[in-house]
């Protein structure tokens, strides 16, 4: 039986990555080819194990293709008005179809985006249209985060992330 490891993400973590800030999701095709998607949202599972971002399938389609090809995802948290930012990268990608409260939690994930932008001189609306999607166009990458690292930027940038257990 595998030895169960303690997760890379601590509860301080999981509410950092799922408040209104900055998601990006990166994959590499079979060719390495980078892809980018922007991310709608973030669900950290109770145990901290696990993580799924949320993205559109059709603005997403080539972030997509790769996890589905290779399972690797590196998916950049940042908090602009402060530029605290996370990575994670994950093997074991599995695209889903949202679960029952995931358009909750999209919902609000919009709206504190657009709360923690709006100081900076974005819109509300400009930022509800950059990450408007319908419903039916929403999916989750689940990943299990197996390296974890600070990328705020300093002297601690690319730091492996220590999670307080």
């Amino acid at each position: 039986m595998p030895i169960a490891h303690e997760p890379l993400v601590d509860a301080g973590h999981a509410d950092f990555l799922q408040c209104g800030i900055s998601i990006c999701i990166g994959a590499c095709d079979r060719d390495l080819t980078p892809t980018l998607a922007r991310g709608t949202g973030c669900r950290v599972a109770p145990d901290r194990r696990t993580v799924t971002v949320f993205l559109s399938a059709t603005q997403g389609a080539l972030v997509l293709r790769a996890v589905r090809d290779n399972g690797v995802i590196s998916v950049v948290f940042s908090q602009p008005s402060t530029h605290k930012t996370v990575q994670l990268k994950g093997r074991d990608t599995a695209v889903a179809g949202l679960q029952p409260g995931d358009a909750d939690i999209i919902g609000r994930y919009r709206d504190a985006f657009a709360r923690e932008l709006e100081p900076l001189g974005f819109g509300e609306v400009l930022i509800q249209t950059l990450l408007a999607c319908p419903p039916a166009d929403l999916v989750g990458l689940t990943f299990t985060p197996c390296e974890a690292y600070s990328q705020t930027p300093g002297p601690k940038a690319g730091e492996p992330l220590k999670a307080d257990t």
